[in-house]
């Protein structure tokens, strides 16, 4: 089954290609203590707003401080919320989607009734009140974008359990006397794990983007500890005249956004069950 997976992923090339990607970024971000040639707060204010140079390949913020060593340390912090986030909210929504698909009725409609609430309100104005009142760290950040990103989630997973609690497998297990938890988790789960699986990545690309327009707007992690959306909201008022300093983070965004949602498409293809399985 794994040599199958592998192998439908294969053949989506972009897939697989931003794999490498995502891997290689998140090992550079992890390893900045390691690669980075300066410290993330090193200020030195004889190289102020500095282009890319030999010196400092990205070049220099206002501050002096070194724009690749910044990237990969911010990195580290877009990338954790983006995953912290997405393990929150697809968690949350599959308990949610698993339970209203499985036992339907009225607790199926109380819960659907209640996502399409939540769902009906804007998600950024909405983290935008709640991170005026919250700590603006890199936890509550990932929480709070969490909690408010698991309805596609739940109506997901909802769909696939209403098709899989019909299945024989589902009604010999019932039969035998396992318990609804026992049936959900050992039965259910398991083979919806592809829509689950291809739902969490896209999440992580999405809850990098939603963190970085908080930041860009003033509202996420706060500097000296950098991300990339704060590295763009240092760099605004000066977009036209020192263009590096919003490029290399836009662009650090927009590659690991583009790579997660290419490898989500990939992934949907790969644990497709009626997939090509040439």
């Amino acid at each position: 089954m794994r040599g199958l997976f592998w192998r439908r992923l294969r053949r989506h090339r972009l897939a697989a290609a931003s794999l490498w990607v995502v891997i290689g970024v998140s090992l550079a971000c992890l390893a900045a203590p390691l690669l980075a040639p300066f410290e993330f707060d090193a200020i030195d204010l004889g190289s102020i707003r500095q282009p890319p140079s030999p010196g400092h390949w990205l070049g220099t913020d206002d501050l002096g401080r070194d724009l690749l060593t910044r990237i990969l340390y911010g990195g580290r912090v877009s990338i954790l919320i983006g995953l912290v986030a997405a393990l929150v909210g697809t968690g949350f929504g599959t308990l949610v989607g698993a339970t209203a698909g499985y036992y339907g009725g009225r607790i199926d409609g109380a819960l659907m009734r209640f996502t399409d609430v939540v769902y009906s309100i804007p998600t950024l104005p909405l983290l935008i009140v709640l991170a005026s009142y919250t700590r603006a760290d890199a936890s509550s950040m990932a929480l709070t974008i969490g909690v408010l990103s698991w309805m596609a989630t739940a109506r997901v997973v909802r769909g696939e359990v209403l098709k899989i609690r019909t299945m024989e497998f589902v009604e010999a297990a019932r039969s035998l006397g396992a318990s609804n938890a026992r049936i959900i988790g050992r039965h259910v789960l398991p083979n919806s794990v592809g829509p689950i699986v291809v739902g969490a990545t896209l999440a992580v690309g999405n809850a990098i983007i939603l963190e970085s327009s908080l930041s860009f707007l003033g509202l996420g992690v706060q500097p000296p500890t950098p991300t990339w959306g704060n590295m763009l909201m240092d760099a605004q008022a000066t977009m036209a005249t020192q263009p590096w300093l919003s490029v290399f983070p836009g662009l650090a965004i927009l590659l690991v956004v583009l790579a997660v949602n290419f490898l989500g498409d990939g992934l949907q293809d790969a644990l497709d069950p009626r997939a090509d399985t040439g």
